[in-house]
């Protein structure tokens, strides 16, 4: 079922549980299921019951597992899942069902990002107005040269930095957590299509005029564009 785990740069522990973590995000454990005993997965993994111990309680952390004395550790149902957890994200890139993921997080995307949009039209400071016209530039530089690496790279900066400009606590750590998310979300969505310039360039020019009304409706364009294929995953 498991791999033992190498000397590496990675802690053991986190090794372990990502092993265990890709399992459960995969399918492959399902909700409700038990665990091998705490020795037969030490066997597995080559590890100790302190590095063990370690893994099962990040896991916990995240909402994937529960221990229970006399009963073991048993998955727990998708509903507890802590999905927005930076390391969770970063677990469950190229899944089998990575595109299905991605596509609910578009979803996630036109839900809060046209009101961003509008908050940072309102909100943003000189110096995160001048930071997104330094990104725009360059995505237009890109998006002329059919150089999808710079489009990833700074359209991911370009809606991170939207998130910063809000003025709300709530807003700003979904900015900063889903950096990773947001970069193969859209490395995927761009890859093999249009890059959407025009859609951006609404946004960019309603926020830096200080238009939240055209800034939010510049956005949902954006986000409701058949060119993103992820958007015909929708369910």
């Amino acid at each position: 079922m498991f791999v033992q785990v190498e000397d590496s740069s990675r802690r053991i522990h986190v090794q372990v549980a990502r092993q265990i973590a890709r399992k459960i995000l995969s399918g492959e454990l399902d909700e409700h299921q038990k665990l091998p005993s705490e020795m037969e997965l030490c066997e597995m993994f080559g590890v100790s019951r302190t590095a063990l111990r370690e893994s099962t309680k990040l896991l916990s952390a995240k909402g994937l597992i529960e221990s229970r004395p006399k009963v073991g550790t048993t998955v727990r149902s998708r509903s507890n899942w802590h999905f927005l957890d930076p390391q969770l994200l970063d677990w469950i890139q190229d899944l089998a069902n990575t595109e299905t993921f991605l596509s609910k997080f578009l979803g996630l995307r036109k839900a809060i990002e046209p009101e961003a949009c509008a908050l940072a039209a309102t909100y943003a400071t000189i110096e995160q107005r001048k930071h997104l016209s330094v990104l725009f530039q360059k995505m237009v530089q890109a998006a002329e040269n059919f150089d999808y690496a710079q489009w990833t790279e700074n359209d991911h900066q370009f809606h991170q930095t939207i998130y910063l400009a809000t003025d709300n606590q709530f807003y700003i750590p979904f900015g900063n957590i889903l950096s990773t998310i947001f970069k193969l979300f859209i490395d995927r969505s761009a890859e093999g299509g249009r890059f959407c310039i025009e859609e951006h360039r609404g946004i960019y020019e309603s926020i830096m005029s200080g238009d939240a009304d055209k800034a939010r409706a510049y956005c949902q364009v954006l986000l409701n564009d058949d060119n993103q294929r992820l958007a015909n995953m929708i369910n």
